[in-house]
This record gives C-alpha cells, structure tokens and sequence, in this order.
C-alpha cells in the first residue's frame, strides 16, 4: 500500500494533448492611470510643457479650476481602453485657487491616484526677457513694474513649489529644449519610435505637400511603354523586376535608403516624431512604386517602423 502511495500519479491527461496550464498566456497588464498637475510661474512655460506632452499623446486639459480635477480623474478608465494619462495645467495665481488646488491634492491622494505636481520657473531676468519680447504685462504686476508682478507671484507660489514632485528652471531653455526635457526625463519616453512613410506619387498630380524628402524615378524606362506590364503597379513582381533589374537600379534605390537611414534617427533627437519620404514618376502607377516599396523594405531592415502608401494607385 504505501509502495503504490509513493508511486508518481498518472496524469490524467492523454498523452499528446498539451496542458491548457501550459499553454495559458498571462493577461495582458492594463496601462496605469498617470496624472500631471503642470504648474509654476508665469512665462516659465507652462504652455509649452503641455504642449509636449499632448504630443506624447496625453489628454491635457489647461487652465481648469482645482476643484474639477478629482472629476476628471475618476472619469479615467481603469482597463486602459480610454484616457489614462492625464495633464493638467493650472493657473494658482490666486489665494484661493492655491487653497482649492491643496484640497484637491489631498482628495486625489484618498482617491489612491498617482499624480505628479510638475513646477516651473525662471529667473527674473529671463521671465522680464519673455515678456519684453511678447509685449504682455505680468498677470500679477497690476499697477506696478514688470519685476513687481514677478516677485508678487513668486511669494505666492513658494509653498506650492516645496511641494512639487519636479521643479524645472526654464531660464537657459528655448521651447525645443523644454520639450525634450519633458519628452525624456518627465514622461520617460526618451525612447520613442520614429513613424516613417515611404509614399508613392506621380508628378502629372503634384508633389506631397508634406515630403521631408524628394525622390525623382522618371529617368528609369517606363513599363508603361510595355503592353504585357500597362494594366500592372509596381507591386506586381513582373513590374518590380523589370523596374528594379535595369543596371544599377537596385543598387541606387538601396543606397538611397542607406543614405536617409542614419539621418532619420537625427529627427528624433531633434523632435521631430515622423517623416515622409516620397518617391516620383510620372503616373505614381509603376516605377516609383516599385522603388518605394524597396525603399521601405530597407528601411525595416535598419529597425525602423515603416508605413507604406502609394499616394495615386488607382487614380490612373
């Protein structure tokens, strides 16, 4: 009795039918609900740090009373399917908008939400320098100098600076700079893709507006002089290979995209998320088809996420 005990237990499982344990894949984790209560003084860029953050795709509402954010907030979905990273740009020039934007803290804290009070500011020199340049009183100067508004505001916010989570000193910071800023070290998405589009198009219809670069294919022989290839696009392989087979046609296309793909990560560095290349022929049906496709096919082979879209197929 106890040797049968100490035997292993057959499975009851026949064999050659897997586990579904085995098989079972975790759930997918659902994105967590971030916030961002963007605050600080006049001129230091408010504006601008929301305005990189909507580019990261985060739902920014600006210059909404304290009092309504834990609203907003409990309106986030919790599975991630809608909104759930969040910006809020708030204007606490006011004693009691401070006081509302404190309780509210505190609400959204019993709510369990995870936020971030984000402060900016300048010097005195650099924010007299911005209004200069824009020609607009202080909120704060009323019936004094430039410097007085400054100083009147900086008092008031001194208890909401102690309690920021990040405080960002714009002074030595253009626009490009503060949004890099926010885009690295505050939303952490320093890493974020290039979106690139090889686009197709024929000249007789214009070039693409938005092409950051300019390919013209017109010097290759034309399949459309071909009966057997007229009816066909560049995406048929009969088209490609007599487009991509004349000498030193592969060879040029390829090195055309050698040559983008090292520039193309300058983009990122330089803020710039997409880019468009187009390719050119005359109908936008045959010979540029077939090379952006090769274009695009090289590109990936670089690592980068390519779009294709051929601009003027079916519009022959």
């Amino acid at each position: 009795m106890s040797d049968q005990m100490n035997q292993e237990e057959p499975t009851t499982v026949p064999s050659g039918i897997p586990l579904l344990d085995d098989q079972a894949t975790e759930e997918p984790t659902a994105p967590v609900n971030e916030v961002f209560i963007i605050t600080g003084m006049s001129g230091a860029g408010r504006t601008g740090a929301a305005r990189a953050l909507e580019d990261l795709d985060w739902y920014v509402v600006d210059n909404l009373p304290p009092a309504m954010i834990p609203a907003l907030v409990g309106m986030m979905s919790p599975d991630g399917a809608g909104v759930h990273r969040l910006a809020v740009v708030v204007d606490a020039r006011s004693r009691s908008y401070f006081a509302d934007l404190a309780k509210t803290l505190e609400q959204l804290k019993d709510m369990g939400a995870l936020y971030r009070v984000i402060f900016l500011e300048a010097s005195a020199e650099a924010l007299v320098k911005r209004y200069e340049n824009n020609r607009r009183p202080h909120p704060m100067q009323a019936g004094g100098t430039l410097l007085d508004g400054i100083a009147a505001e900086k008092s008031l916010l001194a208890p909401l600076r102690r309690i920021a989570d990040e405080i960002i000193d714009t002074s030595r910071m253009n626009v490009h700079d503060l949004t890099r800023h926010i885009r690295d070290v505050v939303a952490g998405e320093g890493t974020r893709a290039l979106r690139v589009t090889v686009e197709s198009f024929g000249f007789k219809r214009g070039i693409p507006i938005d092409a950051d670069h300019v390919l013209d294919v017109r010097f290759l022989k034309n399949p459309y002089w071909v009966d057997e290839l007229r009816h066909l696009t560049g995406r048929d392989h009969a088209v490609a290979e007599y487009v991509l087979a004349q000498p030193g046609v592969r060879e040029f296309v390829e090195s055309y995209a050698q040559l983008l793909a090292p520039m193309l990560q300058g983009y990122l560095q330089e803020l710039k998320p997409f880019t468009t290349i187009a390719v050119g022929c005359t109908g936008g049906k045959h010979r540029s088809v077939a090379c952006a496709e090769l274009i695009a096919a090289t590109l990936r082979d670089y690592g980068y996420s390519v779009r294709v879209h051929h601009r003027d197929l079916g519009r022959e």
